[in-house]
């Protein structure tokens, strides 16, 4: 059963509280402000990408493979947010935001542990850089962020 977790496929989320529950995380995510969104993405990936260097270190190929494709598909979500009219910055971190794509694709290809490590490093960098932004743009306490996000 491709694509499920392990709570899917035991069958704890059949039925109507499967149901129920995907609805609540649809509202949890589209709920939560841009800025949060964009931290909740870097960790997510930063999660499958450390799964997925454990996984390929085992030489589980097919885990591997399916939690890169997981950490590229929150790339690609990064990507289409960028507000890339923004200036420079903005274009700059679409372009990064590609090459990690990129470098990902490598990674699943060759199997290859350190290039993982490297993308997942790359967007620890970001996230931090994203966190601080946001603080210092709006305060700790604020909701708003910095306008690289549609």
């Amino acid at each position: 059963m491709k694509g499920l977790s392990g709570r899917e496929r035991d069958g704890v989320y059949n039925g109507a509280y499967g149901q129920a529950y995907q609805v609540y995380q649809q509202n949890q995510v589209q709920t939560v402000a841009p800025e949060k969104l964009v931290t909740m993405l870097y960790e997510g990936a930063i999660r499958f990408l450390a799964q997925g260097e454990a996984s390929c270190r085992q030489e589980k190929v097919e885990e591997t493979h399916q939690l890169l494709v997981k950490a590229q598909a929150i790339l690609v979500e990064l990507m289409s947010n960028v507000n890339r009219e923004a200036g420079d910055i903005g274009e700059s971190l679409y372009l990064l935001y590609d090459y990690l794509y990129r470098r990902l694709i490598e990674a699943n290809l060759k199997k290859d542990p350190e290039i993982i490590i490297e993308v997942k490093e790359l967007i620890k960098e970001l996230r931090d850089a994203w966190v601080e932004a946001v603080a210092k743009k709006n305060g700790p306490a604020s909701g708003t962020g910095p306008q690289l996000v549609k």
